[in-house]
């Protein structure tokens, strides 16, 4: 496959249009009529101005367009997703999208040519018109919006947005839904944790690679990024498998005895707790499907990581050159604010776990030009727009929620225009549980929120001698440090988990009613609302998943090596590998999963993940440098279960969502029997475009 050229520096999503009219700053035409299309950023209204942004500084921005009949959109997709529907797996093509609900070619040239009489370079406009790339200066960007850009102090970083709300002709008001790339605190970070948090994670939980700022810079071409980041290493000592080796020496003041913390889970070991081991032996193993893996920025050496890593852990299930292609942008942007090294991890984690749980399905990696908002929803709509692949994992996502359903609506479009045409799209849930100490207040994160998606939350899970499935908890880590002799602090303090909880923005989805618990979905007392996440895999770091990855040495050389690692960034690539081999399974894609998976709770498609209490945990020993025991070592206890103001309970519940899949369960019936009464009947989908070698 040829990569992709047409990625944009692209940004925030923000408010469509407000039938409204108000007082402009002095660059506008006061003999315009003007419409408003959003006030300046919420954030903005705390935090102290720094200066101007300069008048000459570039922008690189986006215009979003609406939709022609959006609400026909969802009805489609809804119908199509729906097994009780007649119009099930009825997909539409990509051609069938555009021609019914994509902006016309009409629409597109009134905007482009308003766009172009403020003196703004026009970009590449993709075929389903779902944006409009543009660029210029600050100067004309105020001029063109009527708004002024301020440069304020956001945790404390310099970091661009409007000062004013923005507003555009009302002329072409109607066609335009958003404008982004103005706010440069939008941007979205990976979702992994090798569990050397101390390294790499800040005093407020926020991740290093987690950029404030995104200041305009050169493109940056694809043979220059920078080498992987230094490497980390796993202390001993550690388990082959949950229990190995028990923590004798250390104090007990959990209910169930400490073991020390697994290696790293093989894929066979996690191919046989949760299911997919029967459907191999029965000829399934995603076989002719496409799962398409998007991050941003790309590993050089994921292929040759991938191979070496299959050869060593999963022998009979090579990874084979055939099997994998990527997409990507010529250049990439914000290369050092977005910690584009950070990203590499992501992306082998997210490849070696669809692998693992699909062996034989091919992989299309789309990486997107930076860790802009709209640089990864482009790389996404890349995908959904071509018809590249039956499943799309998603292992980044905001910290909480934007302030309006209408900030979300470019890349709500996109997963509507993935539903109706049979994709499947998930999400991570989130690694920091229910956000009150990122954010200040409970809240879920998008899009894992959106109800269009399907968000995979963490377990905790204990896999046996004979790759047999023990237990699992929910993912919530307390962490406590041997310190003297003793455990500080004592009970062990909240570390990470699962992200769950539920939307402010979103109301309960069709597929919800009567499933999720009224004190989940109307928590916040203003009627039922979507509810986070909607199944669940093993997402804990401390009973993570063992990934092979080139990394650089002390010496700066750069070798390959292995480390456990987690996250629900680890969860989302797993069950896209279930839904993979169970595409395969019913010889079609499942497209947008949520009215099947509900319709299946309390079956025997999930394991119930209900709450036992903080009883079980186990023990870490790390270099404290993360690479060797020059720096001495750390033994720390982590916990499971313990999970805030979300918790485990029988049913469905907000950290594990309807459960964990039980794939023979999932599928209605074993695989090869015959009975696919349940996901496999309907019509089947348009062929989807297979990547090529």
């Amino acid at each position: 496959m040829k990569a992709s050229a047409r990625c944009a520096i692209l940004a925030s999503m923000v408010v469509p249009v407000l039938a409204i009219t108000t007082a402009l700053p002095a660059a506008a035409d006061p003999s315009q009529p003007r419409t408003v299309l959003q006030d300046q950023p919420s954030w903005t209204s705390q935090a102290p101005v720094a200066g101007d942004v300069p008048a000459a500084q570039p922008q690189r921005l986006v215009v979003v367009l609406n939709l022609r009949d959006e609400s026909g959109a969802e009805a489609l997709s809804s119908a199509v997703s729906d097994p009780a529907s007649p119009q099930y797996r009825q997909y539409l093509s990509s051609a069938d999208w555009r021609s019914r609900f994509a902006p016309t070619d009409a629409t597109v040239a009134q905007v482009t040519d308003w766009l172009a009489s403020q003196g703004f370079s026009i970009g590449s406009i993709p075929a389903n018109h779902r944006y409009i790339p543009f660029s210029g200066t600050t100067a004309q960007v105020q001029s063109a919006f009527a708004t002024t850009l301020k440069d304020y102090t956001k945790d404390g970083q310099p970091t661009a947005a409007p000062a004013a709300p923005l507003s555009v002709p009302t002329a072409v008001a109607g066609a335009i839904a958003a404008v982004g790339g103005l706010d440069a605190s939008a941007t979205k970070s990976p979702l992994h944790l090798t569990g050397a948090e101390d390294v790499t994670q800040g005093a407020n939980g926020k991740r290093a690679n987690s950029p404030t700022s995104l200041a305009p810079q050169d493109a940056t071409p694809q043979d220059v990024l920078p080498p992987p980041k230094p490497v980390f290493r796993n202390s001993g000592p550690c388990s082959a498998y949950y229990g190995e080796k028990p923590a004798a020496t250390v104090p007990q003041i959990l209910p169930d005895p400490l073991t020390y913390a697994p290696c790293g889970y093989k894929p066979g070991q996690l191919r046989s707790a949760y299911g997919t081991d029967l459907t191999l032996k029965a000829g399934y193993d995603g076989r002719g499907t496409t799962v398409a893996v998007v991050d941003a920025y790309a590993s050089s050496t994921i292929l040759a990581d991938t191979q070496k890593y299959a050869s060593r852990n999963d022998p009979q299930h090579p990874f084979r050159a055939y099997q994998f292609a990527q997409s990507l942008p010529t250049t990439y942007s914000f290369v050092n604010e977005c910690g584009a090294a950070g990203w590499y991890p992501e992306e082998t984690m997210d490849v070696q776990a669809v692998h693992a749980m699909a062996p034989a399905a091919n992989i299309l990696y789309v990486g997107a030009s930076s860790c802009a908002d709209l640089d990864l929803t482009a790389a996404v709509n890349t995908v959904v727009d071509n018809q590249l692949a039956q499943v799309i994992t998603n292992s980044y996502g905001d910290k909480g929620e934007p302030a309006s359903v209408a900030d979300v609506e470019e890349t709500h479009q996109s997963l509507l225009q993935a539903a109706a045409q049979g994709i499947s799209v998930l999400f991570s849930s989130g690694d920091n549980g229910d956000e009150i100490a990122n954010t200040g207040t409970r809240q879920v994160d998008y899009p894992a929120s959106d109800p269009w998606v399907t968000a995979v939350g963490g377990t905790s899970l204990a896999v046996g001698k004979t790759n047999n499935y023990l237990f699992e908890q929910g993912w919530g880590t307390g962490k406590a440090v041997l310190t003297s002799g003793a455990w500080t602090p004592n009970p062990p303090a909240y570390l990470y988990g699962g992200g769950g909880g539920t939307s402010r923005l979103f109301a309960q989805p069709a597929y919800q009613k009567n499933v999720v618990p009224t004190a989940i979905s109307n928590y916040f007392h203003n009627g039922p609302h979507r509810a986070v996440p909607d199944v669940a895999m093993v997402g804990d770091p401390n009973t993570g998943f063992l990934i092979g990855q080139s990394q650089t040495f002390p010496d700066g050389k750069i070798r390959y090596s292995e480390y456990r690692i987690g996250g629900t960034s680890l969860s989302s690539p797993l069950f896209a590998g279930v839904i993979a081999v169970a595409d395969q399974v019913v010889g079609g894609s499942l497209g947008f999963l949520n009215y099947k998976l509900y319709q299946r709770a309390g079956t025997p498609a999930y394991r119930d993940v209900a709450s036992q209490g903080v009883t079980d945990g186990v023990v870490r020993v790390d270099y404290t440098n993360g690479f060797d025991g020059s720096a001495g070592l750390t033994t720390s206890l982590r916990t499971f279960d313990q999970t805030g103001t979300i918790s485990t309970r029988p049913g469905y519940d907000d950290v594990t969502g309807l459960g964990t899949p039980n794939i023979a369960g999932l599928l209605g019936g074993s695989p090869g029997s015959g009975n696919q009464s349940g996901p496999g009947t309907g019509t089947n989908p348009p062929v989807h475009g297979q990547p090529q070698q």
